[in-house]
């Protein structure tokens, strides 16, 4: 080879080396089912910025929307299809695709008891072969929902109580005999306004995003559940990736849910907040909190029973109590 020949050669390895690095590259689509101002997008929101930061030249996120982008019970879909390839959303809302997800939030099990006792790999199987969906990673861990009332309770007995509900303790409200209603997230300050519900069940974050706290008298202690949002990523997508993506990846996910720690620290923060607002902590007492507590998981495992059969003896070894 001659002199010339060689020069061409090196001109042409200069020119496509930066091409090869931008080609190993990938970016995901990502939605998330959460406003962009709201508490469980904020996780979300710093995972992003880590991974974009960090992984230029091996991958990157590209955030296409909120729910105004898809409507949150339609994003299950999104992902199993390939329209995204994550969101940010919880298993609450694809429960028509894959129902064993409500264990997720029935567990009171801590995500890193679910990943060295096989709940993690049960659930990630469950969502591979009924959704296409990878379970990334869990961005919510320790903060429970609440019951959220302007009228005074003082015992298990909500009988008389119209409360706004979803279908994941839907079955919890009935057994504490009160009355759960469907309403839309945007319509539930009228509806409180209006007495049309006397309450809501909520976490222990958040309310204060949606304006609720202005129609909220009480706060009922103690909570129930464990509230779950999650990554789930599209399983082609996630094929796609090559051993390098994969493992950037999964250090992102080690330090997103090394987050969850703070959780409790954040509800209690909520609570003061709302302390401060006006509501009233109503305590139960030991008896009928007790009780409180053994409806919420009596009833949600009876629910999951009810739709899960097959499945439901191993959610409950590695999600029960």
């Amino acid at each position: 080879m001659n002199n010339k020949s060689k020069t061409l050669l090196c001109s042409s390895l200069l020119v496509l080396c930066p091409m090869m690095a931008e080609a190993a590259e990938v970016t995901l689509k990502a939605v998330s089912a959460f406003g962009q101002d709201t508490y469980f997008n904020q996780r979300f929101a710093q995972f992003v910025d880590k991974v974009n930061a960090e992984g230029k030249g091996v991958l990157q996120i590209n955030v296409v929307g909120g729910p105004e982008a898809i409507p949150p019970f339609e994003i299950g879909n999104a992902v199993r299809s390939g329209i995204v390839d994550i969101a940010n959303t919880t298993g609450v809302f694809h429960a028509n695709m894959v129902p064993e997800t409500l264990a997720m939030t029935l567990t009171n099990k801590s995500m890193a008891e679910l990943r060295s006792n096989g709940g993690y790999e049960l659930m990630d199987k469950l969502h591979r072969d009924k959704a296409n969906m990878v379970w990334l990673a869990r961005l919510s861990d320790g903060i429970q929902y609440h019951v959220y009332t302007n009228k005074p309770v003082d015992s298990a007995d909500f009988s008389g109580l119209k409360l706004r509900s979803v279908p994941v303790y839907r079955p919890f409200f009935q057994a504490l005999d009160a009355t759960p209603l469907q309403v839309a997230p945007g319509e539930v300050f009228t509806a409180l306004e209006r007495g049309v519900v006397d309450g809501y069940g909520w976490p222990a974050t958040g309310i204060f995003d949606l304006g609720w706290q202005e129609k909220t008298a009480y706060r009922v202690e103690p909570g129930f559940y464990n509230v779950e949002i999650s990554l789930f990523m599209n399983q082609k997508s996630w094929a796609k990736l090559d051993d390098t993506q994969r493992e950037f990846l999964n250090k992102q996910v080690a330090w997103v849910e090394s987050l969850n720690a703070k959780a409790a620290q954040n509800a209690d923060i909520e609570k003061q907040k709302q302390a401060e607002a006006g509501i009233q902590a109503i305590e139960l007492d030991a008896e009928q909190g007790a009780r409180f507590q053994q409806l919420s998981q009596q009833a949600g495992w009876q629910a999951l029973e009810q739709i899960s059969p097959d499945q439901v003896s191993a959610l409950k070894a590695h999600f029960g109590s």
